[in-house]
Protein backbone atom coordinates (compact mmCIF):
# COMPACT_ATOMS: atom_id res chain seq x y z
CA UNK A 1 0.00 0.00 0.00
CA UNK A 2 1.38 3.41 -0.77
CA UNK A 3 2.35 5.84 2.04
CA UNK A 4 0.79 8.89 1.86
CA UNK A 5 2.76 12.24 2.85
CA UNK A 6 0.40 14.50 4.90
CA UNK A 7 0.99 18.09 4.40
CA UNK A 8 -0.40 20.86 6.77
CA UNK A 9 -1.67 23.77 5.35
CA UNK A 10 -2.44 27.10 7.47
CA UNK A 11 -6.56 27.87 7.76
CA UNK A 12 -7.64 31.59 7.95
CA UNK A 13 -5.24 34.33 7.60
CA UNK A 14 -2.29 32.51 5.18
CA UNK A 15 -4.99 30.30 3.91
CA UNK A 16 -5.90 32.02 0.44
CA UNK A 17 -1.79 33.23 0.34
CA UNK A 18 -0.90 29.56 0.65
CA UNK A 19 -3.38 28.45 -1.54
CA UNK A 20 -2.76 30.65 -4.18
CA UNK A 21 0.81 29.81 -3.95
CA UNK A 22 0.52 26.59 -4.46
CA UNK A 23 -1.69 26.41 -7.54
CA UNK A 24 1.18 28.86 -9.10
CA UNK A 25 3.43 26.39 -8.12
CA UNK A 26 1.37 23.75 -10.39
CA UNK A 27 0.19 22.40 -6.76
CA UNK A 28 -3.61 23.50 -7.17
CA UNK A 29 -5.63 22.18 -3.97
CA UNK A 30 -8.23 20.02 -4.29
CA UNK A 31 -11.30 20.56 -1.91
CA UNK A 32 -15.19 20.43 -2.91
CA UNK A 33 -16.26 22.16 0.18
CA UNK A 34 -14.43 25.45 1.28
CA UNK A 35 -15.27 24.34 5.12
CA UNK A 36 -13.52 20.79 5.02
CA UNK A 37 -9.97 20.79 6.58
CA UNK A 38 -8.69 17.99 4.50
CA UNK A 39 -7.82 17.83 0.81
CA UNK A 40 -5.77 16.65 -1.55
CA UNK A 41 -3.52 17.95 -4.54
CA UNK A 42 -4.54 17.67 -7.80
CA UNK A 43 -2.53 15.08 -9.66
CA UNK A 44 -0.88 13.65 -6.37
CA UNK A 45 -3.19 11.27 -5.09
CA UNK A 46 -0.70 10.19 -2.46
CA UNK A 47 -0.74 13.65 -0.83
CA UNK A 48 -3.29 14.64 2.12
CA UNK A 49 -3.64 18.44 2.91
CA UNK A 50 -4.96 19.32 6.31
CA UNK A 51 -5.79 22.66 7.63
CA UNK A 52 -4.31 23.40 11.04
CA UNK A 53 -3.85 26.79 12.85
CA UNK A 54 -0.56 27.93 11.75
CA UNK A 55 0.20 28.47 15.30
CA UNK A 56 -0.01 24.53 15.69
CA UNK A 57 1.61 23.45 12.55
CA UNK A 58 5.47 23.47 13.95
CA UNK A 59 3.73 21.42 16.78
CA UNK A 60 2.07 19.01 14.31
CA UNK A 61 5.16 18.80 12.64
CA UNK A 62 7.29 18.22 15.58
CA UNK A 63 5.24 15.10 16.81
CA UNK A 64 5.26 13.40 13.52
CA UNK A 65 1.15 13.83 12.94
CA UNK A 66 2.24 15.74 9.29
CA UNK A 67 5.17 14.96 7.62
CA UNK A 68 5.32 18.67 6.12
CA UNK A 69 3.78 22.05 6.91
CA UNK A 70 3.43 25.72 5.76
CA UNK A 71 3.70 28.23 8.14
CA UNK A 72 5.43 31.70 8.90
CA UNK A 73 8.68 31.53 9.75
CA UNK A 74 7.90 33.52 13.40
CA UNK A 75 5.67 30.37 14.17
CA UNK A 76 9.16 28.30 13.65
CA UNK A 77 11.65 30.74 15.12
CA UNK A 78 9.11 31.16 18.51
CA UNK A 79 8.73 27.35 19.11
CA UNK A 80 11.88 25.87 18.24
CA UNK A 81 13.81 23.64 20.61
CA UNK A 82 16.97 21.49 21.08
CA UNK A 83 15.42 18.13 20.80
CA UNK A 84 12.83 18.75 18.70
CA UNK A 85 11.90 17.01 14.97
CA UNK A 86 11.82 19.86 12.80
CA UNK A 87 13.96 20.59 9.66
CA UNK A 88 13.29 23.69 7.90
CA UNK A 89 12.96 23.36 4.21
CA UNK A 90 12.75 26.50 2.27
CA UNK A 91 12.80 29.42 5.00
CA UNK A 92 11.07 31.71 2.10
CA UNK A 93 8.69 31.20 -0.25
CA UNK A 94 7.77 34.85 -0.82
CA UNK A 95 4.33 35.45 0.94
CA UNK A 96 2.92 36.34 4.36
CA UNK A 97 5.53 38.30 4.87
CA UNK A 98 5.69 40.49 8.44
CA UNK A 99 7.26 41.36 11.28
CA UNK A 100 7.61 40.91 14.76
CA UNK A 101 7.74 44.42 16.57
CA UNK A 102 8.02 46.19 19.44
CA UNK A 103 5.42 48.84 19.49
CA UNK A 104 4.94 51.32 22.35
CA UNK A 105 2.07 53.98 23.02
CA UNK A 106 2.39 57.33 20.55
CA UNK A 107 1.85 59.72 23.23
CA UNK A 108 5.36 57.33 24.29
CA UNK A 109 6.94 60.80 22.31
CA UNK A 110 10.14 60.80 23.14
CA UNK A 111 10.74 56.99 23.46
CA UNK A 112 11.44 55.68 19.63
CA UNK A 113 14.47 52.98 20.22
CA UNK A 114 15.14 50.48 22.26
CA UNK A 115 17.44 51.97 24.42
CA UNK A 116 14.82 54.59 25.73
CA UNK A 117 12.68 51.50 26.48
CA UNK A 118 15.62 50.61 28.63
CA UNK A 119 16.41 53.17 30.24
CA UNK A 120 12.22 53.57 30.83
CA UNK A 121 12.65 49.85 32.72
CA UNK A 122 14.90 50.62 34.58
CA UNK A 123 13.24 54.27 36.15
CA UNK A 124 10.21 51.83 36.71
CA UNK A 125 12.55 49.49 38.65
CA UNK A 126 13.81 52.18 40.81
CA UNK A 127 10.11 53.38 41.58
CA UNK A 128 8.85 49.48 42.14
CA UNK A 129 7.59 48.94 38.85
CA UNK A 130 8.23 46.80 36.20
CA UNK A 131 7.52 47.06 32.38
CA UNK A 132 4.83 45.30 31.31
CA UNK A 133 5.06 44.15 27.78
CA UNK A 134 2.10 41.48 26.46
CA UNK A 135 2.92 39.45 23.41
CA UNK A 136 2.18 35.99 21.95
CA UNK A 137 6.05 35.32 21.43
CA UNK A 138 6.86 35.40 24.59
CA UNK A 139 10.62 33.83 23.91
CA UNK A 140 11.53 35.59 20.95
CA UNK A 141 10.92 38.73 23.10
CA UNK A 142 12.49 37.70 25.78
CA UNK A 143 15.84 36.99 24.06
CA UNK A 144 15.24 39.98 22.56
CA UNK A 145 14.83 42.06 25.15
CA UNK A 146 17.83 40.47 26.82
CA UNK A 147 20.23 41.20 24.25
CA UNK A 148 19.53 44.77 23.94
CA UNK A 149 19.60 45.86 27.49
CA UNK A 150 16.28 45.87 28.58
CA UNK A 151 16.61 43.60 31.59
CA UNK A 152 13.69 44.47 33.83
CA UNK A 153 10.23 43.66 32.32
CA UNK A 154 7.38 41.11 32.61
CA UNK A 155 5.52 39.43 29.71
CA UNK A 156 2.38 39.11 29.59
CA UNK A 157 1.08 36.15 27.20
CA UNK A 158 -1.81 36.81 25.52
CA UNK A 159 -4.06 35.11 22.89
CA UNK A 160 -6.30 38.07 21.96
CA UNK A 161 -6.35 41.64 20.62
CA UNK A 162 -2.95 42.71 21.62
CA UNK A 163 -3.36 46.11 20.09
CA UNK A 164 -5.79 46.99 22.86
CA UNK A 165 -3.23 46.48 25.72
CA UNK A 166 -2.05 49.63 26.71
CA UNK A 167 -5.45 51.42 26.46
CA UNK A 168 -6.89 48.79 28.36
CA UNK A 169 -4.21 49.26 31.10
CA UNK A 170 -2.90 46.06 31.43
CA UNK A 171 0.33 46.25 29.86
CA UNK A 172 2.75 49.15 28.67
CA UNK A 173 3.76 47.91 25.03
CA UNK A 174 3.08 45.02 22.83
CA UNK A 175 5.04 42.99 20.76
CA UNK A 176 3.17 41.70 17.82
CA UNK A 177 3.10 40.91 13.76
CA UNK A 178 2.49 43.49 11.72
CA UNK A 179 3.01 44.21 7.87
CA UNK A 180 1.32 47.17 6.68
CA UNK A 181 1.41 49.20 10.28
CA UNK A 182 -2.82 50.31 10.03
CA UNK A 183 -3.77 48.13 13.20
CA UNK A 184 -1.04 50.03 15.26
CA UNK A 185 -1.69 53.29 14.08
CA UNK A 186 -5.46 52.62 14.61
CA UNK A 187 -4.79 51.86 17.99
CA UNK A 188 -2.59 54.78 18.51
CA UNK A 189 0.61 52.85 18.97
CA UNK A 190 4.16 53.19 16.73
CA UNK A 191 7.06 50.67 16.64
CA UNK A 192 10.34 51.64 17.89
CA UNK A 193 12.76 52.42 14.97
CA UNK A 194 15.04 49.72 15.65
CA UNK A 195 12.48 47.54 17.29
CA UNK A 196 12.21 44.85 14.96
CA UNK A 197 12.37 41.45 16.33
CA UNK A 198 12.11 39.40 13.41
CA UNK A 199 11.00 39.57 9.49
CA UNK A 200 8.94 36.95 8.88
CA UNK A 201 7.02 34.85 5.96
CA UNK A 202 6.05 31.88 5.12
CA UNK A 203 7.89 28.91 5.18
CA UNK A 204 8.18 25.19 4.56
CA UNK A 205 9.06 22.51 7.56
CA UNK A 206 9.03 18.95 7.86
CA UNK A 207 9.34 16.01 10.01
CA UNK A 208 13.20 15.18 10.25
CA UNK A 209 12.40 11.50 11.20
CA UNK A 210 9.44 11.00 9.04
CA UNK A 211 11.07 12.14 5.72
CA UNK A 212 14.66 9.73 6.87
CA UNK A 213 12.32 6.42 7.39
CA UNK A 214 10.37 6.49 4.20
CA UNK A 215 11.90 7.02 0.57
CA UNK A 216 8.28 7.73 -1.06
CA UNK A 217 7.98 10.27 1.21
CA UNK A 218 11.18 11.74 0.51
CA UNK A 219 10.54 11.70 -3.06
CA UNK A 220 7.06 12.73 -3.12
CA UNK A 221 8.83 16.16 -1.22
CA UNK A 222 11.37 16.06 -3.78
CA UNK A 223 8.58 16.64 -6.23
CA UNK A 224 6.59 19.21 -4.60
CA UNK A 225 10.08 21.13 -4.33
CA UNK A 226 11.14 20.71 -7.56
CA UNK A 227 7.68 22.44 -8.68
CA UNK A 228 8.01 25.43 -5.88
CA UNK A 229 11.73 26.32 -6.40
CA UNK A 230 11.00 26.18 -10.63
CA UNK A 231 8.51 28.56 -9.47
CA UNK A 232 10.29 31.13 -7.53
CA UNK A 233 13.40 31.20 -9.49
CA UNK A 234 11.18 32.16 -12.38
CA UNK A 235 9.01 35.38 -10.92
CA UNK A 236 11.22 37.97 -11.32
CA UNK A 237 11.58 36.85 -15.40
CA UNK A 238 9.94 37.76 -18.36
CA UNK A 239 10.29 35.65 -21.95
CA UNK A 240 11.15 38.86 -25.01
CA UNK A 241 11.03 37.55 -28.42
CA UNK A 242 11.09 39.68 -31.62
CA UNK A 243 11.61 39.32 -35.07
CA UNK A 244 14.55 40.99 -36.36
CA UNK A 245 16.06 40.76 -40.19
CA UNK A 246 19.24 40.28 -40.90
CA UNK A 247 21.89 38.33 -43.18
CA UNK A 248 22.28 35.28 -41.32
CA UNK A 249 21.79 34.21 -37.70
CA UNK A 250 25.46 35.35 -36.40
CA UNK A 251 24.73 38.68 -37.96
CA UNK A 252 21.08 38.76 -35.58
CA UNK A 253 23.13 37.66 -32.60
CA UNK A 254 26.37 40.48 -33.01
CA UNK A 255 23.38 43.10 -33.10
CA UNK A 256 21.31 42.31 -30.37
CA UNK A 257 24.51 41.29 -27.63
CA UNK A 258 25.44 45.01 -28.60
CA UNK A 259 22.46 45.76 -26.24
CA UNK A 260 23.67 44.17 -23.41
CA UNK A 261 19.65 45.17 -22.14
CA UNK A 262 18.83 42.02 -24.20
CA UNK A 263 21.17 40.07 -24.16
CA UNK A 264 19.50 37.52 -21.82
CA UNK A 265 21.16 35.15 -18.92
CA UNK A 266 23.22 33.70 -21.49
CA UNK A 267 22.65 34.98 -24.46
CA UNK A 268 19.63 35.00 -27.09
CA UNK A 269 18.01 32.11 -28.59
CA UNK A 270 18.21 32.66 -32.40
CA UNK A 271 15.69 30.78 -35.02
CA UNK A 272 14.59 31.39 -38.77
CA UNK A 273 11.49 32.82 -39.87
CA UNK A 274 10.20 30.88 -42.66
CA UNK A 275 8.28 33.39 -44.75
CA UNK A 276 4.53 32.67 -45.54
CA UNK A 277 4.73 33.21 -49.11
CA UNK A 278 7.62 32.08 -51.75
CA UNK A 279 7.82 35.26 -53.02
CA UNK A 280 8.94 36.66 -49.83
CA UNK A 281 12.48 35.94 -49.63
CA UNK A 282 13.70 38.58 -47.22
CA UNK A 283 15.75 37.17 -44.09
CA UNK A 284 13.78 37.21 -40.67
CA UNK A 285 14.85 35.97 -37.60
CA UNK A 286 13.07 35.38 -34.04
CA UNK A 287 15.17 36.13 -31.31
CA UNK A 288 13.80 35.13 -27.66
CA UNK A 289 16.11 36.21 -24.52
CA UNK A 290 15.12 36.37 -20.78
CA UNK A 291 14.86 39.51 -18.71
CA UNK A 292 14.35 40.54 -15.37
CA UNK A 293 11.27 42.42 -14.60
CA UNK A 294 12.53 45.44 -13.39
CA UNK A 295 14.49 45.79 -16.83
CA UNK A 296 11.78 44.52 -18.97
CA UNK A 297 10.79 48.17 -20.71
CA UNK A 298 14.62 49.08 -21.08
CA UNK A 299 14.74 45.62 -23.15
CA UNK A 300 12.13 46.46 -25.17
CA UNK A 301 13.71 49.69 -26.43
CA UNK A 302 16.61 48.01 -26.84
CA UNK A 303 15.40 45.48 -28.88
CA UNK A 304 13.66 48.00 -30.99
CA UNK A 305 17.03 49.51 -31.50
CA UNK A 306 18.57 46.31 -32.40
CA UNK A 307 15.86 46.20 -35.66
CA UNK A 308 13.17 44.03 -33.78
CA UNK A 309 9.41 44.11 -34.86
CA UNK A 310 6.40 42.33 -33.32
CA UNK A 311 7.74 42.03 -29.72
CA UNK A 312 6.14 40.02 -27.14
CA UNK A 313 7.03 39.55 -23.18
CA UNK A 314 5.55 37.07 -22.07
CA UNK A 315 5.96 36.30 -17.53
CA UNK A 316 7.59 33.09 -16.96
CA UNK A 317 6.13 30.50 -14.84
CA UNK A 318 8.52 27.76 -14.17
CA UNK A 319 12.41 27.66 -14.23
CA UNK A 320 14.11 24.07 -13.47
CA UNK A 321 18.15 24.02 -13.81
CA UNK A 322 19.72 20.47 -14.00
CA UNK A 323 19.03 19.14 -10.21
CA UNK A 324 16.52 20.87 -7.77
CA UNK A 325 18.97 22.63 -5.42
CA UNK A 326 16.71 22.91 -2.35
CA UNK A 327 16.20 19.09 -2.71
CA UNK A 328 19.98 18.81 -2.64
CA UNK A 329 19.75 20.65 0.43
CA UNK A 330 17.13 18.55 2.60
CA UNK A 331 19.15 15.48 1.45
CA UNK A 332 22.25 16.66 2.96
CA UNK A 333 20.79 18.20 6.50
CA UNK A 334 19.53 14.98 6.24
CA UNK A 335 22.40 13.30 6.03
CA UNK A 336 24.55 15.65 8.59
CA UNK A 337 22.40 13.46 10.75
CA UNK A 338 24.06 10.12 10.32
CA UNK A 339 21.89 8.40 8.40
CA UNK A 340 22.35 7.40 4.67
CA UNK A 341 19.15 7.76 2.80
Amino acid sequence: MTEVLRLALPSKGMEDDTVAFLRACGLPIDRSNPRQYRARIRGLSDVEVTFQRAGDIFSKVDEGSVDLGITGYDVVAEYRHEDDQVIEIVKELGFGRCSLVLAVPETWIDVTSVLDLAEISALHRQRGRTLRVATKYTNLTRQFLYDHGVNYFDLFESSGALEAAPSLGYADLIADITSSGTTLRENRLKPLDDGTILPSEACLIGNREALKKSGHRLERTGQILERMEAYLRARPFFSITANVQGGTAETVARQVIEHSEVAGLQGPTIARVFPKTQEDDSDWYAVTVIVSDDRLNAAVKAMRRAGGASITAVKISYVFEDRSWAYEGLLSALQEDGTSL
